[in-house]
């Protein structure tokens, strides 16, 4: 299996002297970031537009086998809910494929909360996405967990995101051979730090499944630097090591 696992996000001042050095510039920690994970998912993308520039900066800082999965901007996903939005994601995927090239991995649309399933939103949802990239979906109401669901996007290549969050089911769900799952953090979301036996059993279900060819998996409990210790706790028992670290 094709291992990825890494942060969402990286640029948290409160990681400041638990996982960044005390004195070293804000300017250098994406370097120093690449010294111990191999992917990275953008959330900066869902609260603004990305720009080509922005992304070939991301792209020239990082090294060659890095990857990066990218949220899609919430101007798509939460404000227009994929309501006229053609020109809008035709603009997002060419601003990405040029800006990353083939350091571009899955790309994450998260719905809100409050948007119940239909079959007619999937409908619009499937339509809308570009099949010629890895697409994810990552739903927020607990109405798309169902079998309908995973089959429907299955057949259009749309990896549905499990996850684990406070109020959502944490089965981890591999609809296609990509997986993509979140951690946010539970009971407390964004803060809680999770056991090795989660983690572990985590791992297992993904090793057992001889389906999956690619796993992402990032991290987003980012109080007290649990990201990171979590992070690579998973990186050990998926049989990773840190890419360049000392």
């Amino acid at each position: 299996m094709d291992w990825h696992i890494g942060c969402s996000g990286f640029y948290y001042k409160h990681w400041r002297g638990t996982f960044y050095p005390q004195k070293l510039a804000m300017a250098r920690w994406f370097d120093f970031y690449c010294r111990h994970f191999s992917t990275l998912e953008l959330n900066v993308t869902f609260y603004r537009f990305p720009q080509v520039a922005f992304l070939q900066n991301w792209y020239a800082k990082s090294p060659p086998e890095f990857r990066f999965a990218v949220k899609a901007p919430r101007a798509i996903t939460h404000y227009k809910k994929f309501n006229d939005t053609a020109d809008l994601l035709n603009s997002f995927y060419d601003t990405i494929n040029n800006g990353l090239k083939n350091k571009l991995g899955p790309v994450l649309f998260q719905i809100p909360p409050n948007y119940n399933y239909t079959e007619e939103k999937l409908e619009k949802i499937i339509k809308a996405l570009n099949p010629v990239f890895s697409n994810v979906l990552e739903p927020r109401h607990p109405s798309w967990w169902q079998e309908d669901v995973y089959q429907k996007l299955a057949e259009h290549g749309i990896a549905f995101c499990g996850m684990s969050h406070p109020t959502l089911p944490d089965e981890v769900i591999s609809n296609t051979p990509v997986v993509y799952y979140r951690f946010h953090g539970v009971p407390d979301l964004y803060r809680s730090c999770y056991t090795e036996v989660y983690l572990q059993n985590i791992a297992d279900t993904l090793i057992a499944n001889p389906k999956i060819k690619q796993a992402w998996l990032y991290f987003n409990n980012d109080v007290e630097t649990h990201a990171i210790h979590n992070a690579k706790t998973m990186m050990l028992m998926a049989g990773l090591t840190m890419p360049l670290s000392d």
